[in-house]
């Protein structure tokens, strides 16, 4: 089954944190991930939103799981977390 990484995301310094998002699609398509949604234009509908959302779609909530806690995107993790604020979870599809 499906799994999805879904990240709601405010990012406090653009510069600094294109050169972390510049990197994660080939990191992700790598073990099966595939990009849904990354920034865009949004509208916001109710409540508060972030100014950014991402979601990844993978072959399963494992695979998901090991490529967050991967020693690759563990080296470009810290460039995020620098530059943004963020929320992340992964859901099992339907």
């Amino acid at each position: 089954m499906s799994a999805y990484l879904i990240a709601r995301i405010t990012v406090t310094d653009p510069q600094e944190y294109q050169a972390y998002a510049s990197q994660t699609v080939a990191l992700a398509e790598k073990v099966g991930g595939r990009f849904l949604a990354k920034g865009g234009e949004q509208d916001v509908l109710e409540g508060n939103c972030p100014d950014r959302h991402v979601i990844i779609e993978f072959p399963d909530r494992q695979t998901a799981l090991d490529w967050y806690n991967s020693e690759a995107y563990r080296r470009i993790l810290p460039i995020a977390q620098s530059s943004s604020e963020r929320d992340i979870v992964v859901v099992d599809g339907i």
